[in-house]
């Protein structure tokens, strides 16, 4: 196994700043040369796994950033399963999973930020969104019949959408990352890019298994109708979307032990970037340590 040409694979993954980008065209679904086996790539993941360990307990002892980790995809991607294994040796006290479903009428009665920025990590944090603020120029771009419930003022039908809505809906989730960074929030966004043709086989599989049959949704397949759609939604989001403060990385997700390797390499090298480290004792502090340290070993059975 190469870990130096691994390495550099993981650069490639990250969407550039400013850039236009076409899914189908810069990146795939199904990597074919992994420089290593199933076998090794799980060994290299439980190391992984390990070392986001260390990660959290620096973070909160360090106690000045927070991590906001954006996960999103069409359905049957593995963004369950990738949180399940990817963040399994973490400390449940510090990990928040954050999973938006339809808004509710309450949420509906703010602006589409409000339930996002009610749920980001405090320092020495790490937040997961399951599904994001993003949902907000993918599904309602697909859907555009959906803005029509959030009232905005000029908003009347369908047709008052335009492209202009868009770009400015960009703007405002820029924005608002690039707020919550300035305030020592690292933000680790990632698309786990499946295709379409995994899709079917994955939804199959939950129908024709019974442990699984909770997991479909006839809506699921139903969406696959507009899966160009959403691809184009896509491709404008990421382009418009991925800042230096606030990167996008896609990851193929056909083979989910490949996509799980990916997504705790970028976790750990990102973290790195923060050089976060315990507290340094002072020599008072010390001293104050070894004169309990000795009246804890000369104290009476």
């Amino acid at each position: 196994m190469d870990q130096t040409t691994f390495s550099q694979y993981l650069n490639t993954l990250q969407v550039p700043s400013d850039q236009k980008i076409s899914l189908k065209k810069d990146f795939e679904t199904d990597y074919d040369h992994k420089m290593m086996t199933k076998e090794e790539g799980e060994e290299l993941l439980q190391s992984g796994i390990e070392n986001l360990a260390i990660m959290q307990d620096k973070l909160y002892a360090h106690n000045r950033h927070s991590i906001l980790i954006v996960l999103q995809a069409m359905d049957a991607a593995g963004k369950d399963s990738a949180i399940k294994h990817v963040m399994s040796g973490l400390n449940p006290q510090g990990v928040k999973v954050s999973s938006f479903k339809t808004p509710s009428k309450d949420e509906l009665d703010h602006d589409f930020l409000w339930r996002h920025y009610k749920a980001l990590p405090a320092r020495g944090e790490i937040g997961i969104f399951n599904r994001s603020h993003y949902e907000n120029v993918l599904v309602t771009r697909v859907h555009p019949e959906y803005i029509l419930n959030e009232n905005i003022p000029g908003i009347e039908k369908v047709e008052n959408i335009t492209g202009d809505f868009w770009q400015q809906r960009y703007k405002q989730i820029n924005r608002f990352e690039k707020t919550i960074a300035e305030n020592g929030t690292l933000i680790l966004k990632f698309f786990l890019h499946v295709s379409k043709k995994e899709q079917k086989k994955r939804f199959l599989d939950r129908i024709d298994d019974p442990a699984k049959n909770w997991k479909f949704a006839a809506g699921d397949v139903a969406e696959r109708a507009f899966w160009d759609d959403y691809m184009a939604a896509y491709d404008d989001m990421l382009e418009s979307t991925s800042k230096d403060y606030a990167p996008w990385f896609i990851l193929p997700a056909d083979d989910k032990w490949f996509t799980r390797l990916c997504l705790a390499a970028i976790i750990s090298r990102e973290f790195d970037k923060l050089d976060a480290t315990y507290p340094v004792v002072s020599e008072e502090q010390k001293q104050q340590l070894l004169q309990m340290r000795e009246k804890l070993i000369n104290e009476p059975e």
